[in-house]
């Protein structure tokens, strides 16, 4: 069973949308590594439209620029690149193909094809928020900017809640936490399972 690792940019209050405008100020090697880790070497992505349609109007002119981000650009496009959308797509950047059918089946299917490494997610937060309520996603990478962006799309509005456990805590120099969660067992109790581990008075 293959791995579906899903890496986002988001803001201290949530924001995930548009981070082209806030977060390349944060951008330094130790970020550019995480990105990396979890991206660039994937065989396969796995995003919605609006995200394709960035990275297809983006990625393919930097490959043929050749510039420092060329090696990243190559990887993303020798990458399978499966695609969710509801409308019938036409795809010019090589590798790209459309996920048919329903998402959670159809995400469940390719998990269980054989491949070299994981499966990874970049953006497409309607796609991590319903695959992460079926359990699908088995890293979550979240890269927390020490920012409060105040307006825009947030990765979580509203429905059930998800368990999830913390895998790793990194800080980075810009103040950035890298935080990886996976699946998480629920967990239950009260105030009064709450109260016994709260400070006690001196007597």
């Amino acid at each position: 069973m293959r791995k579906i690792t899903a890496g986002l940019f988001i803001s201290l209050d949530g924001v995930i949308g548009e981070p082209q405008d806030w977060h390349f100020p944060y951008f330094n090697d130790e970020m550019g590594a995480a990105v990396g880790a979890q991206l660039a070497t994937a065989d396969t992505l796995l995003i919605g439209r609006v995200t394709y349609d960035s990275f297809a109007g983006a990625w393919p002119d930097r490959e043929a620029a050749g510039g420092a981000d060329a090696g990243m650009a190559a990887a993303l496009g020798d990458a399978r690149k499966i695609v969710v959308s509801h409308q019938d797509l036409d795809f010019t950047w090589r590798n790209s193909e459309q996920l048919k059918g329903d998402l959670i089946e159809g995400v469940r299917e390719l998990k269980a094809q054989p491949g070299a490494t994981d499966i990874a997610m970049s953006g497409s937060p309607s796609i991590v928020r319903q695959l992460l309520a079926a359990g699908l996603i088995d890293e979550l990478h979240l890269l927390v900017h020490p920012l409060v962006v105040n307006t825009g799309l947030r990765l979580f509005t509203e429905g059930e809640s998800i368990p999830l456990r913390l895998i790793s805590a990194q800080p980075f120099e810009t103040g950035v936490l890298h935080l990886i969660y996976g699946p998480g067992p629920a967990r239950s109790g009260d105030y009064d399972d709450a109260k016994a581990h709260l400070p006690q008075a001196d007597q």
